[in-house]
């Protein structure tokens, strides 16, 4: 036996997704619960309110004890959002201030209103050393020191990257009161040894098993917090995703440097909290860090020779560097776009498999130790927008850029951060002969063409009379009810002027989309164009078939037009 482990835990598994903080804390914010969040009643009103807005599905009142409105509390109070609830042995609440009341950053946290400026936000949360040090009056921050761990490996590697297993297994079970030398050393020696391993998969569970003996929880936590901790770390941009492990963002290292310096404090708790909630300083709020931030990434920009321009910006004070380093973060970050978008044709395989976990209403394809592809079951949505954006990018052919597609955010592994907003449709895909607007959605009951025939129709108009070529529309869901298929079939809307429009919009099912999909790349036939081919077979009985047998034909052509494109190759 040697020496007891605790794992640490940035987020909580019963909300794993930092992304939906956001639109959980605006519902909060608005709501009779500010300053007000204690008590059973408040928990089960508060989880009702977040069913109602649509941030949790509780389904059938599944949970009835209000169970999700902690969770949601904890992680509120843990990224200095609200006042957390201070015991009296640090002092008294009153000096801190009221608890569950919106903090100063929590107002700041509301007026982020880009995704790097959300995950700024995020990075100054992590940035605070507010978890204890067992046995010790002093603190640590879970970030800081995994971001210790990875700069001391890229010193001895050459590379920063950190595994699953090894975050696992020496990342979330230690913190600064371990040699940061010897945590490391098991980590050169852990990947030694299995490299050497013939069955990976039988060699991680072993050495679980070995930590285990120090842990006093269930074994499962090693991996399972794993994929929960380093999510929650990601969003800090300062991390990001390499296979199920980690890697120091590039455009970030500088900034990784200055905040490993330090790992933890000795402060009393009740000032950590303050500055949490006050929102905590950056290195790059400092000039001196700010300017060698900039100058870092300008220099990666001109050796991955991606044009830019600063010339018109102030450059006095950190406030003016960080706007100029900003800019230059969305240029690389368009660039990369554009990048991921052309590799996206040899991927074609694994959006299938995303596919047909869609079709499953989500779950995880592992296919070997260190590679799998999740589709959370309460982020299905956001999901299958993105993997019908990642379809389109397969295909290619695109005149617009890849970020002019989608209307969702994109975290910085390129992986969803949330579904679109309404107002406008889900993927614009102009192509040079004709523009085909996708419209998706997760709904298969009743409802589906009181939610989705309004919009889509009125989507599919405006690009009509934006695109100066004609426009389709494919419409896509994991079940079509026929009464949205009617909608459909007559496609009929009045534009401004009740000028009067037929609309060309084909209902598919993602299984029925997924068969043509796959179809078209074994056959190195996937154009724009033998998608267009589709969508007009299908479209040529609309007028005398009515929904029902008109649903049958849809399928009988994608069946056919599939079986075609593989016996012409």
């Amino acid at each position: 036996m040697g020496t007891p482990i605790d794992i640490w835990l940035v987020g909580n598994t019963g909300l794993r997704n930092p992304n939906r903080i956001k639109d959980g804390f605006s519902v909060f914010a608005e709501s009779s619960f500010v300053g007000n969040l204690r008590g059973r009643e408040n928990d089960i009103a508060f989880m009702n309110l977040l069913n109602e807005k649509g941030i949790i599905q509780n389904e059938g009142g599944k949970d009835e004890s209000g169970s999700h409105a902690r969770k949601w509390r904890l992680m509120f109070s843990k990224n200095g959002l609200i006042y957390p609830k201070l015991d009296k042995k640090y002092g008294e609440q009153a000096a801190l201030g009221k608890m569950d009341d919106i903090t100063p950053f929590g107002r700041v946290f509301l007026k982020a209103d880009t995704y790097p400026a959300v995950q700024e936000c995020f990075l100054r949360a992590m940035s605070v050393e507010q978890f204890p040090l067992a046995g010790e009056s002093s603190y640590f921050s879970p970030l800081r020191w995994i971001l210790a761990i990875m700069l001391e490996l890229e010193k001895r590697t050459g590379s920063s990257e950190l595994s699953r297993i090894e975050f696992a297994l020496w990342g979330h079970t230690t913190n600064p009161k371990y040699s940061l030398s010897e945590v490391v050393d098991n980590i050169l020696d852990l990947r030694m040894r299995r490299a050497k391993a013939p069955a990976k998969k039988t060699f991680d569970r072993q050495e679980i098993a070995v930590r285990a003996k120090d842990y006093d929880k269930k074994s499962d936590n090693f991996l399972d917090y794993s994929d929960m901790n380093m999510r929650y770390l990601r969003i800090s941009g300062v991390l990001q995703r390499k296979g199920r492990g980690l890697i120091i963002s590039p455009a970030k290292h500088v900034l990784a440097e200055a905040l490993a310096k330090s790992t933890a404090n000795d402060k009393p708790l009740i000032e950590e909290y303050r500055i949490l909630c006050n929102g905590a300083p950056l290195p790059t709020d400092n000039e001196d860090v700010a300017k060698s931030v900039l100058n870092d990434l300008m220099r990666q920009m001109k050796e991955r020779r991606i044009a830019f321009d600063i010339s018109d910006l102030p450059l006095d004070t950190p406030t003016e560097i960080n706007i100029a380093r900003r800019r230059l973060e969305s240029v690389i970050a368009q660039t990369d776009e554009i990048q991921y978008a052309q590799a996206q044709c040899n991927q074609w395989k694994e959006i299938s498999d995303y596919m047909t976990l869609l079709i499953k209403g989500g779950g995880k394809t592992v296919y070997d130790e260190d590679n799998a592809i999740e589709v959370p079951k309460d982020e299905t949505p956001a999901y299958l927008e993105w993997t019908l954006w990642r379809a389109s990018l397969a295909i290619d052919h695109l005149v617009n850029m890849p970020y002019e597609v989608r209307g969702f955010k994109l975290d910085s592994d390129f992986m969803p951060v949330s579904a679109a907003g309404g107002g406008k449709g889900d993927l614009y895909c102009e192509f040079e002969d004709f523009t085909i607007l996708t419209e998706v959605t997760m709904s298969t009951s009743s409802r589906q063409e009181a939610m989705e025939g309004e919009p889509v129709r009125r989507h599919v108009s405006d690009a009509v009379l934006k695109y100066d070529k004609p426009v389709y529309g494919m419409f896509i869901a994991v079940r079509i009810d026929t009464n949205t298929a009617e909608t459909f079939r007559h496609g009929i809307w009045y534009a401004k002027d009740d000028v009067k429009q037929r609309l060309d919009i084909v209902p598919l099912t993602l299984a029925q989309f997924q068969k043509y999909f796959v179809a078209m790349f074994e056959a190195d036939k996937a154009t724009p164009q033998t998608l267009c081919d589709l969508l007009l077979e299908c479209e040529s009985q609309r007028d005398v078939l009515e929904a029902p047998s008109w649903k049958k034909y849809i399928d009988h052509i994608v069946s056919e037009k599939s079986k075609g494109l593989k016996t012409a190759v």
